[in-house]
């Protein structure tokens, strides 16, 4: 304790260390000494884990933070631990995407085609087109609420894009 005046150790703990090291051949802890896990157990871990991902039968079957806690009585704190700590896994963010059906890839193709057809190759290079406007038949989608679990390897693209049909 003189030599390490700043630790603030006390004296009871510094004489028991001698006695500990004697005893146990280490100056570690002894196992489960800690305290206990209430709500990371391995069953909490399962249950989490079947509510969080979607199931490869039924997409979109997953459940949030909140929902998870609701459900299982475990708090949202404990349950971002076991989704994080526990089953490694990453939030992501849904991405827009233009839905293209084969009728839309064909169309576009034959109108380019006809373009390219019309004007000499000097001068396709100077057009390019301006007031578009895409008129969207499906309603608008939230991305920042709807956010899907899933390990960095795992990710597919159909699961992590929504696609939008639009009226061209």
């Amino acid at each position: 304790m003189a030599e390490f005046p700043r630790r603030n150790w006390y004296l009871a703990s510094v004489k028991r260390l001698p006695q500990k090291i004697d005893a146990t051949g280490s100056a570690d802890r002894k196992t489960g000494s800690s305290r206990r896990r209430s709500a990371r157990t391995d069953g909490n871990v399962n249950v989490v884990e079947e509510l969080a991902l979607s199931q490869e039968n039924a997409p979109g079957t997953h459940r949030t933070v909140r929902q998870i806690a609701r459900e299982t009585g475990i708090t949202k704190s404990s349950v971002n631990r076991i989704i994080h700590r526990d089953l490694k896994l990453k939030c992501f963010k849904k991405e827009n995407a233009q839905e293209l059906t084969e009728a839309n890839k064909n169309k576009r193709l034959i109108c380019s085609k006809t373009l390219l057809k019309r004007y000499t190759k000097h001068s396709v290079l100077f057009i390019w087109y301006t007031d578009e406007k895409l008129f969207h038949v499906a309603s608008p989608v939230n991305r920042q609420n709807d956010r899907l679990y899933a390990t960095a390897v795992g990710r597919s693209p159909e699961k992590t894009t929504v696609s939008r049909p639009a009226f061209v």
